[in-house]
């Protein structure tokens, strides 16, 4: 299982790891996704399905904030994943960012689980 961390806590808010887990592009975002930093997470997210893998997992346990700049990188990639077989699966995601998702609808258009795990599994 190979890991790539992008971004570093000098250049902002934001650290994203991703590494392959079976069939899915497990990609692990760290701190504050916002406008500033939403960048740092659509690159492995695109990258991933460019390279094929087309089952993305985002691993929202250590997310902290997200904002609408977040959510539509994260909406971006369903409909990149979705368009080649895929799709995004949410795991783990704190109540704070969960009230965004949940406010914008967005809950219903991705796959979410209460666990990394629980995600790996389906």
């Amino acid at each position: 299982m190979d890991r790539v961390t992008v971004g570093s806590a000098n250049r902002g808010r934001l650290q994203v790891e991703a590494r392959t887990e079976g069939c899915s592009e497990v990609v692990t975002p760290v701190g504050e996704l916002d406008h500033h930093t939403a960048d740092l997470l659509r690159e492995p997210l695109e990258s991933a399905v460019e390279q094929g893998r087309s089952r993305l997992v985002v691993d929202c346990s250590r997310l902290d904030f997200c904002d609408s700049t977040g959510l539509n990188v994260l909406l971006g990639a369903r409909l990149k994943a979705e368009a080649v077989g895929g799709g995004v699966h949410l795991a783990g995601m704190q109540p704070v960012v969960a009230r965004v998702f949940e406010i914008t609808g967005a809950e219903a258009v991705f796959t979410v689980h209460a666990t990394l795990a629980e995600a790996l599994e389906t």
